[in-house]
């Protein structure tokens, strides 16, 4: 239940930036596809860390940027 609520939080943060979730931007990369700044990126991740309360063991360089995939390292 636990992994619910955080990813419920989680969308809601995608949202605050712009990227809905559902349909076609949920996989979509976010910096090739969707031409985010690599500054917009580390604050995305940063926010997703603190509402998560997980901290990524994973470099930056490591990470697939898709919104749907970044969720799943989070709850896991």
């Amino acid at each position: 239940m636990r992994g619910v609520n955080i990813a419920k939080k989680l969308y809601k943060v995608f949202e605050s930036y712009g990227i809905n979730y559902d349909g076609k931007q949920g996989n979509l990369h976010l910096k090739n596809d969707l031409h985010m700044d690599e500054v917009f990126i580390n604050g995305l991740i940063f926010e997703l860390e603190y509402v998560s309360q997980k901290n990524l063991e994973k470099d930056f360089a490591d990470l697939e940027l898709r919104p749907a995939r970044l969720i799943a390292e989070f709850v896991s």
